[in-house]
């Protein structure tokens, strides 16, 4: 079956919080997803828009037994990618579709030497869902997915017709990915630094910490050919002042399940770029050097507990 078709087949790699918010609302809108995970769950369980639904869906544990699919979803976090080699391997081929939908600017890259001939589609998504046990997913906010204008970009659309899901197909991409980025950049270390959710911006010295980053990484966005506006840091953090204050990061959900956390791919990306064209940003090279320690640390706390 081709991802042309009218019912392609679809996997999705990685059971956390964007890959149960994307399986369950593909299954609720009557496609039939396979959700690949290390452990089996018996379901699927979304609390959104103060509802729960109960999904049952296929599962998948084994990557010896999967074979090709015609889309294929990564949504694990961007360090976890070497991990889900095995998967990418089994199920991608020329004519699939792989949407890379991970955190980060260096999508591609990441994966092309598991890739095997597909097409890699980068894919930013704003949905705000937290993975609260084994197959159990809440949703806070926004329903989402940016994906490159084009062919690829357009069966990606087709695919969540129908469900809350909005695919949008934008032409500068590159642009899209930086914007996006910038909001990681600031929401993700805050609160995984200070173990507080979003209310951290109403905080004085946090709001000005994260403008500074987010004014570094807007020079080294465009001198990386992104099209960001002159006041685009400024509109990045009233964005992030007018979420819900009980809403968290990433970057936060791991630190609370002592997991390694992203951030060689959010400020770990904006540091690389900045080197590249010889742009100063001690503020983001700061913060990536403690974010570095935190996350060498949990993984000597999980180590020891093993």
């Amino acid at each position: 079956m081709t991802p042309s078709s009218p019912d392609p087949t679809i996997a999705i790699i990685g059971g956390g919080a964007i890959g149960g918010f994307l399986a369950a609302h593909l299954s609720l809108a009557g496609r039939r997803p396979t959700l690949c995970v290390r452990s089996p769950i018996e379901e699927l369980i979304l609390e959104s828009g103060g509802a729960t639904h109960r999904v049952p869906l296929a599962i998948a544990t084994e990557p010896s037994r999967v074979g090709p699919a015609d889309i294929v979803l990564l949504t694990t976090k961007a360090q976890d990618t070497p991990g889900a080699a095995p998967w990418l391997v089994a199920l991608c081929r020329q004519g699939t579709i792989l949407v890379v939908v991970q955190n980060g600017i260096e999508h591609a890259a990441r994966v092309m030497p598991y890739a095997g001939g597909a097409t890699i589609l980068p894919a930013l998504a704003y949905a705000g869902a937290e993975r609260v046990g084994p197959g159990h997913v809440r949703h806070h906010t926004g329903s989402a997915l940016v994906v490159p204008k084009g062919e690829a970009g357009a069966k990606i659309a087709a695919l969540f017709a129908g469900s809350p899901v909005a695919v949008k197909e934008d032409e500068d991409f590159l642009t899209a990915s930086w914007a996006k980025l910038l909001g990681n950049l600031a929401a993700n270390p805050l609160t995984a630094l200070t173990l507080r959710r979003m209310e951290v911006f109403t905080d004085a010295g946090a709001r000005a910490l994260a403008l500074t980053l987010l004014e570094e990484a807007v020079a080294v966005g465009r001198a990386c050919g992104a099209k960001l506006a002159e006041d685009q840091a400024q509109r990045t953090l009233r964005e992030l002042s007018g979420y819900s204050p009980a809403g968290g990061s990433s970057m936060l959900y791991d630190r609370l399940a002592r997991r390694p956390l992203e951030h060689d791919y959010l400020t770990g990306a904006v540091v690389r770029a900045a080197d590249a064209h010889g742009i100063a940003v001690p503020s983001n090279r700061t913060v990536l050097a403690l974010l570095a320690a935190l996350s060498d640390g949990l993984v000597k706390g999980l180590s020891a507990k093993t």
